[in-house]
């Protein structure tokens, strides 16, 4: 579980300019399915989801991945502060 925050908070660290309000937790695990909120400042807000989405999307991409070795699903919820 920490596995996942820790691999999709590297991800969007070096997008973000206030790193300190970057915050990645576990919201549910229910076995197969995890689903974790990432905050961040509004100002990195746009940053992080980029244009018409493809950041997120880009991100999400490897996160699933990494995710599907284990076997398992991630759903990544994005808000700000």
């Amino acid at each position: 579980m920490e596995k996942f925050e820790k691999v999709v908070k590297s991800l969007f660290l070096p997008l973000v300019v206030r790193p300190d309000d970057l915050d990645v937790k576990t919201i549910s695990d229910d076995g197969d399915y995890i689903t974790l909120q990432v905050m961040v400042h509004q100002d990195d807000i746009g940053r992080v989801i980029g244009k018409a989405g493809r950041t997120a999307n880009a991100v999400r991409t490897i996160a699933y991945a990494s995710a599907a070795k284990d076997g398992r699903k991630l759903r990544i919820d994005i808000d700000s502060y």
